[in-house]
């Protein structure tokens, strides 16, 4: 989930967190935010015309890659050579979030429209290459309902609605269905695959709770690695296939326990208030590397599998800004990445080690828009 499904400007989230934002200020939260999504918050704060941030010194070259709608959690194929990511864009007949491809060999042009590679039905989230690039897998309603699913109505408190709709799916660069990797009552998303191209990780509400599970790459033999009460999500693969780093919301106070329940038997989910874990990818030496406060999420190993990046409001007293933030594996040095107003998140590095691709609010016109922007990464 874009703090992932599509929208994620927050007044969270999402993650960010589609919620993550102890945003509390709820009037610059969107409803219909990607139920992993925080895009759009605070866009009206946006710097109008600007890529790059002279603070921004481990990026260069900064490229904007879309232009419009919300464009969020774009992934690396395995050669380094497209990206796959979800948008919910009306030019493009997206009503909520659909898949897409993005040939970094080419430019895609204001005007044009990327391949679509999910049906087109449904909703859809949280797509990664599989092995050989000649397939990719993602999460859709569209066994459910073919229609677009309803959102929560807009409240005091920012959520992500958890569609019990979603399955996951294999599909070719075509839009035709391989096959149906979960076939599980309730909510099965957010995948993605190990660098070794052996394993997937994704969240599921099976055990009654959202935890992380892991399964062989044909779905087959399924195991859970989480087990503690609240959210886990958005997991990715250290570089050598042998570590999970997620996000995860801890409630500790019996008041805290009630409402996320509460929230749960209703399909949803206030991503405010999540940090990082790491564990081994059967679940042991499982630890907590940020103690930040607000939203912690969308984060990814750095090539050398010493450190992650990641999206953090931490600072922030209104929800946003959301930015990319580093630190090691030991929650030292944590370091800012990026320096913009509004919405920065969905960090990945290419699989070379030498790009870095992430959404933002930047150069949006003082909109809401959402894009994809790709920059030399500096060391």
């Amino acid at each position: 989930m874009s703090y992932l499904g599509n929208s994620w400007s927050l007044a969270f989230i999402c993650l960010v967190l589609f919620s993550v934002q102890s945003c509390q200020d709820k009037g610059t939260s969107k409803s219909g935010e990607n139920p992993h999504s925080y895009h759009g918050h605070g866009a009206t704060d946006a710097v109008e015309g600007i890529l790059h941030y002279p603070e921004e010194k481990h990026l260069a070259n900064i490229k904007q890659l879309t232009f419009g709608g919300d464009n969020a959690e774009a992934y690396f194929s395995f050669d380094d050579q497209k990206l796959v990511f979800q948008a919910k864009n009306e030019a493009w007949g997206a009503d909520c979030d659909q898949i897409y491809i993005y040939d970094l060999a080419k430019t895609l042009e204001e005007d044009e429209v990327a391949p679509l590679v999910s049906t087109g039905l449904g909703r859809t989230t949280c797509s990664f290459f599989m092995p050989g690039d000649s397939t990719l897998l993602y999460a859709s309603t569209h066994k459910g309902d073919k229609a677009c699913p309803h959102e929560p109505p807009r409240g005091e408190k920012y959520v992500w609605p958890i569609y019990s709709d979603f399955d996951i799916f294999v599909s070719d660069l075509e839009g035709n269905i391989v096959t149906q990797l979960t076939d599980h009552p309730g909510y099965d998303a957010e995948a993605t695959v190990s660098p070794d191209g052996k394993k997937i990780v994704f969240t599921s509400i099976r055990s009654g709770d959202l935890e992380l599970y892991t399964m062989d790459i044909d779905g087959s033999n399924v195991k859970q690695v989480t087990n503690q009460l609240g959210y886990d999500g958005g997991a990715f693969f250290s570089p050598d296939s042998k570590k999970l780093i997620f996000r995860s919301s801890r409630p500790k106070t019996d008041e805290e326990k009630k409402e996320y329940l509460d929230l749960l038997v209703r399909g949803q989910v206030q991503p405010t208030k999540m940090e990082l874990y790491v564990c081994n990818v059967d679940g042991s030496d499982l630890r907590k590397i940020t103690e930040l406060g607000n939203a912690n999420w969308a984060p990814y190993f750095h090539p050398g599998g010493e450190k992650v990046i990641f999206s953090s409001n931490h600072n922030s007293t209104r929800g946003f800004p959301f930015n990319l933030f580093m630190v090691n594996l030991d929650g030292s040095g944590l370091e800012q990445i990026t320096f913009d107003k509004t919405f920065d998140s969905f960090p990945m590095f290419s699989r070379d080690g030498k790009k870095l691709v992430f959404s933002s609010n930047r150069n949006n016109g003082g909109t809401r828009e959402t894009n994809l922007f790709i920059a030399d990464w500096v060391e």
